[in-house]
């Protein structure tokens, strides 16, 4: 199918090359991802992540992160789980 919708959309610069730089090293480009976007708009039939505000707990810990503070964990999502879990037992 011939590609001949065309989208344009104005964002912030910065966004725009930090995002560039991480789809150059996936190797997709802004329309291949687009494409990916819309298939899964129309497989789901909506927008295929989350869009709501955070709540309350959640904007607390961003902002305690923002000030440098709160807990980080700088090993895969898995590893940390495991290790907080067994802590806790």
């Amino acid at each position: 199918m011939p590609k001949t919708g065309y989208i344009t959309a104005r964002i912030d610069e910065s966004l725009k090359i930090q995002g560039d730089k991480i789809l150059r090293k996936v190797g997709v480009t802004p329309t291949d991802l687009m494409t990916m976007v819309y298939h899964q708009v129309v497989l789901r039939g909506g927008v295929p992540f989350d869009v709501r505000l955070p709540n309350k707990s959640t904007r607390k810990a961003m902002r305690e992160l923002d000030d440098g503070n709160g807990e980080r964990y700088d090993e895969p999502t898995g590893e940390a789980f495991d290790k907080m879990t067994r802590s806790s037992k």
